[in-house]
């Protein structure tokens, strides 16, 4: 059986779990995860997907997981938690794309990268690749970034997509460690009681449709929703790895500060 790794925070008003998996049919795990609780009102969770095909895929997720923790942690607060989340990925990415540069075998090295704090009830995210953010919110499942993959690209452009098997379906346009300044997007939206959200690699969402996602971590703790979504893929014979990161909301959030960003975000229903 592949072996798991993964831990749990709980800091009283944000629960945190992560959990990572090889799969069952990869031999080793080119996944990473991590979190950081800064204090009672801002906790950080990462999730990290290695590049496959090429050498360092592990060495990539796991410096980006750390890199981006450490750069967080020494960061000044008075930056503001969105800025704090980006430069912390930047700064991964450069780590990354220098050490590529240094170690021949490493050259073409790169991972995805999603992290996620949350800080006085909103949340920042800064994204690339195409390991995912979910927010589940009332019974319903949305996912909150965008997927920087071929498929992904031709359908936003109306295209057909590539159906399942086809090399170029999960294709990067974006990753951690390719180029020196790495284009990352960024994220905010404010959060409520009871809010759960759900970082993935594609090991779990390519096996598992959103509403799986959604019902397997109903009604659990943190810990038991990773456990069960890890359980549920591998069931399924996933032949990625598989990493998840699992954050509930359990106290009343501060409300949003008024302005347009708002207003938009009210708009659009995010």
């Amino acid at each position: 059986m592949p072996a798991t790794a993964g831990d749990k925070a709980d800091n009283g008003q944000i629960l945190v779990a992560t959990r990572s998996d090889r799969g069952t049919q990869r031999p080793a795990n080119e996944d990473a995860c991590g979190t950081y609780l800064e204090s009672a009102t801002c906790a950080l969770a990462v999730v990290a997907d290695g590049v496959s095909g090429y050498a360092g895929g592990e060495i990539a997720s796991q410096t980006a997981v750390a890199v981006t923790i450490r750069a967080f942690r020494e960061s000044p607060q008075s930056w503001g938690p969105l800025k704090r989340i980006h430069r912390a990925a930047q700064q991964a990415n450069i780590e990354i794309h220098d050490r590529a540069l240094v170690v021949t075998e490493l050259c073409r090295m790169s991972t995805t990268l999603t992290a996620a704090v949350v800080h006085d009830g909103i949340l920042h995210v800064a994204h690339v690749g195409d390991s995912r953010l979910y927010l589940i919110r009332n019974g319903e499942i949305v996912q909150k970034t965008k997927d920087h993959t071929i498929a992904a690209d031709r359908t936003r452009l109306g295209l057909s997509m590539r159906p399942k098997g086809h090399a170029d379906r999960s294709t990067l346009t974006r990753s951690l460690g390719k180029d020196l300044i790495a284009a990352i997007d960024r994220i905010t939206f404010p959060l409520a009681k009871g809010d759960a959200l759900l970082i993935c690699s594609d090991g779990l969402y390519n096996v598992l449709e959103d509403v799986e996602l959604r019902d397997l971590v109903a009604g659990k703790d943190v810990d038991g929703g990773c456990e069960a979504l890890i359980r549920a893929a591998n069931e399924r014979g996933t032949p990625d790895n598989l990493t998840v990161a699992l954050l509930r909301i359990e106290t009343e959030t501060p409300p949003a500060p008024a302005g347009w960003r708002t207003v938009l975000d009210r708009l659009l229903g995010r």
